[in-house]
Order: structure tokens, then sequence, then C-alpha cells
């Protein structure tokens, strides 16, 4: 499996989903196994192809903390016909990167999300033409409400581009409320990387919205534009290319929470 999902040396895993889509080699393998199954092991469940355990490109074995996922990655595996496509398989890549390059390294990784804290999707807001303005308050200000109500967390919002200072306290409180199991902050990584926003991911880790109403607020701007102007497919290709790891980090966050 090393020729598919192997990444370039030297690439830093703090970014899981820039690891996961550096592993998406173009090369391709025949199929070499009957069937994938879920095994059991210290700490958690494999997912086995004729009962030997994948491994990630440096040669560690796969361990899902909760069986739901390795069912998920052993479905992937079983989809898979002659031909092994990488990138249909966006969770067993999502796993590699976790295991090789986010256990052991989960604090690097939560500091990597806070940075959005700074400089937020959210804080930023159009100053017209009204229709926008509505919109935005309407998708973003109840998750910014919930931050500053129930993690003390008091943003400052601003018009336009400009870059503003946010309080050191708040993007503190926020960053206190960051989960420490690696395989929750990557997810969580991926969800802010794709919208900009760490305090979206934030408010779908904490069950303070649901994944359509995290991707509807991460995409009100190009929505309006939409609307106005018409669908851009070049952007309608890459938004669902997009969607794709953001189901997959949304599905990891789930099964974490089912399994609590």
């Amino acid at each position: 499996m090393r020729e598919l999902f192997d990444e370039p040396e030297g690439k830093s895993a703090v970014n899981p989903m820039e690891a996961a889509r550096r592993a998406a080699r173009t090369v391709q393998r025949k199929r070499f196994y009957t069937s994938a199954g879920v095994g059991e092991a210290d700490g958690g469940h494999t997912v086995e192809l004729d009962g030997k355990p994948i491994r990630t490109p440096s040669g560690g074995i796969v361990i899902l903390p909760v069986r739901s996922l390795a069912e998920d990655i052993a479905a992937e595996w079983n989809a898979q016909s002659d031909i092994i496509d990488p990138l249909s398989m966006p969770l067993t890549r999502f796993a590699n990167s976790v295991v090789q390059g986010v256990i052991g390294n989960a604090g690097a990784v939560a500091d990597d999300v806070g940075k959005y804290f700074a400089s937020d999707l959210l804080f930023y807001r159009a100053g017209h033409p009204e229709g926008l303005v509505a919109r935005e308050a309407a998708h973003w200000d109840p998750i910014l409400f919930w931050a500053a109500e129930t993690l003390g967390a008091h943003f400052i919002l601003a018009e336009g581009v400009v870059h503003v200072r946010q309080p050191e306290q708040a993007m503190a409180a926020a960053r206190a409320a960051l989960p420490s199991d690696p395989w929750a902050i990557a997810a969580m990584h991926v969800i802010a990387t794709l919208t900009g926003s760490a305090l979206l991911a934030l408010a779908l880790f904490h069950d303070v919205i649901d994944h359509a109403q995290a991707w509807a607020a991460a995409h009100v701007d190009e929505g309006w534009n939409a609307e106005q102007w018409g669908i851009d497919e070049e952007v309608a290709a890459r938004t669902a290319v997009k969607l794709v790891d953001f189901n997959t980090a949304v599905g990891v966050l789930r099964a974490l929470r089912q399994d609590r």
C-alpha cells in the first residue's frame, strides 16, 4: 500500500487535510485482496485486508478509536474495483494522516486551528448590499453570540477585509474549548481549513450547529454571488471536491460523539 498512499519526505503533517491530499498519489494498483474487515487491537479497532491490518506509508498499523470508523474504512476498501483508486477513499487517507502525523502532535495541530481565531471568516462583514449583510448576520451572529455567552470569547467585528486585532482573552477562551483528542482536532483542522473558520468548527464540535448549517455559513458570500450572477462551474467543481473532505471530517466527529 506504500506506493498508493505514500507522501513526500520532509512534509509536515500538522495540516491533516494537506497531508491527506499529498497522500492521494496518482499511482494505481490492482486490487490485491479479497475482502476487508474489522479487527481488534489494543486501544481500538483495525481494518484488515484478508486478515492483515492496513498500515500507514511509514509502516504503522492504523488503529481507529471507534469501531464505526473502522467499518467505514473497510467499506471503502471493499468498494474498490479491479484498480484501487485512493481518491475514492477519503477516510482511509484521513486516518493515515492522523496516525502518521497527528497522534503525538495534537497540540501543534490545535495551535494551528487556534490561529484562525485571529482572523476568522465570521469577523469580516460586507457593508452592502443589505441582503448580503442580513444573510451574513443570520448565519454568523448566533455562533458569535454562543462563543461570547458560553465560552467568554468576545470578538471584534469589522466591515471589509482590513485586519482587526482580536483580544488575546477572546482568542485564549476559544482556544481552550478545542479538544485534545488527536482524531477530533484533526477533523476540526480540516473543517477550519476548508471553511476559513475555526468558530464554525468549534460550533460543530459542541453541537451548536449541524454540518449543513456549517457548510451553508461558510458559503454565504458564494451563494449570494451565484444568485446574482449565476453559477461559476469552476468554483462549483472546487467546492464539490472540498465538500468530500468536509463530510469526511464531519463523519469523524459524529462517530467520536456517538462513542462518548
